[in-house]
């Protein structure tokens, strides 16, 4: 089987339709996508198998939006189809860019089949996984074990796959020093394997058939950071920036191939060295999209990590991050579930979007304007529509007043900054607009029964209720 990759027709001088629908989702020139494509500084992760089962391709890279990518999978603890299924449902909703298939328990291959089949979004994995999974064993793992998996995976449609050929024996005794030594799993993996056999990491020695499959289905690399730092202590030390420096080598190898390319990053990275983490990436992997894991910029947020990371990931994507891997609140603490997956993707996905304004991306501002005109103006329904999460801005909001009143819970019909800007302006509300300045003032609707009750009584029923009167 063998196939023209995207970065091969850019090279040619070709602009395939994949890379029309980028630029037409991006309002990006297609021409000029196609010359940073040629380039490797965009990719378009698009395994031909995929693209046949109804796979929307989207590209990552310089000038594009910021993109973002959340993790889902079984454990051996936990393991069901149904529920990574939903998993992808919910990624699609809610918008994740892409998603990777983490499994490590359970049929992969059934799991792996049904995600590819039902996800209309690029889908990554880490075959290393599936080698330990399958064989039982780290120690005795062999060159062809992990080239028969790989092969396998690309054949099934998966558009892109971390491979962890960057961890080289001489950086093994660079961690010394470290709190938490080295915390990627398949990192961990190769470190245990050339321990083992004092020899070099089978996945950097035979990286050139590795290429060999990729090109023929079109997969994309996303170079594994197997060094990346678990925690701020062990952020931009030798082992990672030694590594960095392999992954900078092995892009170039990548694109001789006419392969696409992505190298992963950290991690654990406090907030005055997230732009030099980048710099860094940018300078040694020669303008690769970089594809950053957060980074939380604390260590001391377990359960709150999506926020933590949040923070890390919005400044890696203002200072020149291409692509975010969300971080969910179960972080370092359990298998995420489909709500976990949610309240991920949304705070990754204002992370990105807040990258994207700050980076000056075409068109990026115009979505805020239109939600702030709409929340000025008090009209309710439009906010929701532009919500990131309509349910849950909707759900907070008719909590305690319908979505018609224009006022919030908050303020009340008195406190209302904007309500008051408007009569000071001379401006009728939304509401005086739709039914009249009487029934704005004074119905509000009640959640409990439907009904509607004067404002002054429904304030007054909650403020009995939160001082326990019945």
């Amino acid at each position: 089987m063998t196939m023209v990759t995207q970065m091969q027709l850019a090279a040619d001088g070709k602009v395939s339709e994949e890379m029309e629908i980028v630029a037409q989702k991006e309002n990006f020139d297609s021409k000029k996508l196609r010359r940073e494509i040629a380039a490797g500084r965009i990719i378009i992760p698009a395994n031909k198998v995929h693209l046949k089962k109804g796979l929307v391709p989207i590209g990552i890279g310089k000038g594009l939006s910021t993109k973002i990518n959340a993790n889902i999978g079984a454990s051996r603890v936990r393991a069901c189809i149904d529920e990574e299924l939903e998993k992808v449902r919910i990624c699609m909703k809610y918008g994740a860019d892409t998603a990777m298939d983490l499994s490590t328990g359970g049929n992969l291959d059934e799991i792996r089949s049904a995600i590819i089949g039902e996800a209309t979004i690029p889908i990554g994995t880490v075959p290393v996984y599936q080698v330990v999974e399958e064989k039982g064993t780290i120690d005795d793992l062999t060159a062809d074990d992990f080239l028969q998996v790989i092969e396998k995976q690309a054949r099934q449609g998966v558009d892109y796959m971390t491979i962890h050929a960057g961890i080289l024996l001489k950086h093994l005794p660079l961690t010394k020093g470290r709190i938490t030594g080295v915390v990627s799993r398949g990192g961990s993996i190769m470190q245990r394997w050339m321990s083992v056999h004092k020899t070099q990491n089978p996945l950097y020695s035979v990286y050139g058939q590795i290429l060999d499959i990729f090109a023929d289905y079109d997969v994309t690399v996303s170079l594994g950071d197997s060094l990346r730092p678990g925690c701020v202590h062990d952020a931009t030390d030798r082992a990672q920036i030694a590594e960095l420096k392999t992954l900078g080598e092995l892009t170039k190898k990548t694109w001789k191939k006419g392969v696409q390319v992505m190298v992963e990053g950290p991690g654990h990275i406090p907030m005055h060295e997230i732009r030099l983490n980048v710099d860094l990436q940018k300078k040694y992997c020669h303008g690769a999209p970089f594809y950053v894991l957060g980074p939380l910029v604390t260590d001391i947020s377990p359960g709150y990590d999506h926020i933590s990371s949040a923070i890390g990931a919005a400044m890696a994507g203002y200072y020149g991050a291409d692509y975010l891997c969300y971080v969910t609140p179960k972080e370092h603490l359990g298998l995420p579930d489909a709500d976990d997956v949610r309240e991920g993707i949304i705070a990754y996905k204002i992370a990105a979007h807040a990258a994207d304004i700050a980076k000056g991306i075409k068109g990026a501002r115009e979505r805020d304007d239109e939600l702030s005109r709409a929340r000025y103006a008090m009209d309710w329904e439009r906010q929701f529509a532009l919500s990131l999460d309509p349910e849950r801005a909707k759900e907070y909001r008719t909590k305690d007043l319908s979505a018609g009143a224009d006022f919030c819970s908050m303020c009340g019909p008195d406190f209302c900054s904007m309500r008051l800007d408007q009569k000071t302006r001379g401006l009728e509300t939304y509401n005086e607009r739709r039914v009249g300045e009487k029934r704005a003032h004074k119905y509000a609707k009640a959640e409990n029964d439907g009904s509607f009750m004067e404002v002054d009584e429904l304030f007054s029923k909650k403020s009995e209720k939160g001082n326990g009167k019945k």
